[in-house]
C-alpha cells in the first residue's frame, strides 16, 4: 500500500498530476479542490494517498490532509458510491464541507456534487452521520495536513502544519461539548450548525452558539 507521495510535480492535468519521486513517476489522482492547491510544474509536493486495486488497473488517489483521505476511504464503503463520485463530492464540499453536511444530514449539500443522485446523496448522510463527529474531531490533530520539503541531494522529507483555524475549532468545540456530556451525535450537529452560522468563528463563539443550539426549547 502506498500511503504517501512526495516529490517533484512533472506536469498536471484536469483531474491528475504526475510526482517524480527520484526519476520514477507516479499518476495521483486528485479532486478539482485539491488541485487547486497543488502547485505548479517543478514545485516540491507531498499528498497522501489511497491505492485502488482493480483487475486490471491500479490508481493512485492524492489527498493534502489525512481528514480528507479518511472521507474519502468511508465515502468509497457507500454503495454507489465509486471513486470518481468521491471525488466529485470532496472537490464539491471539501472535507470540512463533508463532515458538515453529515452532521446535519444535509443530502441536498452531497447532492450538489456533479454526478451523485438524491438516492445517493441520502444514503451517504444516512450511513455516514454516525462517523461524523470522529472525523470531525481528527481536524484538531497533529496530521491533519501535510507540507513537503525536497531537496535534490537528500531525501524527500515532510512535516506537519497546523490545521485551519476553522477545523481546529471544531474538533475543540466539539471534544468541549463531550466533555460536558452531550452524545457525539448531538454535539456534532449542533457544531456543524454553528460553525456554518459563524465562519472563521473561534473556539468560544462556536462553544457558545452550539450550546445555545442544544439549550432545551420552550
Amino acid at each position: 500500500m502506498i500511503g504517501k507521495i512526495a516529490g517533484r510535480i512533472d506536469y498536471r492535468s484536469s483531474d491528475h498530476v504526475l510526482i517524480d519521486v527520484k526519476g520514477v513517476g507516479y499518476i495521483v489522482y486528485v479532486s478539482e479542490r485539491t488541485l487547486a492547491a497543488l502547485p505548479g510544474a517543478g514545485e516540491s509536493v507531498a499528498l497522501y494517498t489511497d491505492l485502488l486495486v482493480r483487475e486490471d488497473n491500479l490508481q493512485l488517489f492524492g489527498f493534502t490532509t489525512l481528514v480528507e483521505k479518511e472521507w474519502h476511504r468511508l465515502l468509497m464503503g457507500v454503495q454507489g458510491i465509486g471513486a470518481k463520485a468521491s471525488m466529485a463530492i470532496l472537490g464539491t464540499l471539501g472535507p470540512d464541507g463533508v463532515g458538515r453536511a453529515i452532521a446535519l444530514g444535509d443530502w441536498s449539500a452531497v447532492k450538489a456534487a456533479p454526478g451523485v443522485g438524491p438516492k445517493i446523496a441520502q444514503r451517504v448522510v444516512n450511513e455516514l452521520k454516525g462517523k461524523a463527529p470522529v472525523m470531525m474531531a481528527m481536524d484538531s490533530g497533529p496530521n491533519g495536513a501535510l507540507d513537503a520539503v525536497i531537496d535534490d541531494e537528500a531525501p524527500a522529507t515532510s512535516r506537519p502544519v497546523q490545521p485551519t483555524p476553522s477545523s481546529s475549532s471544531q474538533a475543540e468545540a466539539l471534544s468541549a461539548l463531550g466533555n460536558l456530556g452531550y452524545a457525539p451525535g448531538e454535539a456534532a450537529s449542533a457544531v456543524a450548525e454553528a460553525a456554518g452560522a459563524n465562519e472563521g468563528g473561534d473556539t468560544a463563539t462556536i462553544i457558545r452558539e452550539a450550546l445555545k443550539l442544544l439549550a432545551p426549547k420552550g
